[in-house]
């Protein structure tokens, strides 16, 4: 779960580095605009798995094993 999120959050910064750099939304204009329902699912997602990256910062690395 850790990497999946941390990956969705990776696609959320480059598509705000895009909006923010080159004025282009690359999600809305992938997937048809801002308002489409497969937008706005992915937007849903990188910001759960944003929320989910946070539980990152308050782990004790020293507990968790290489699997």
């Amino acid at each position: 779960m850790d990497k999946v999120s941390l990956v969705l959050v990776i696609l959320g910064a480059i598509n705000w580095g895009s909006v923010g750099i080159f004025k282009t939304d690359l999600i809305a204009l992938m997937f048809g605009g801002q308002s489409m329902a497969v937008s706005r699912v992915i937007y849903t997602l990188v910001g759960l798995a944003g929320l989910w990256c946070i539980s990152l910062l308050f782990r004790d690395r020293s507990k968790v094993e290489d699997v």
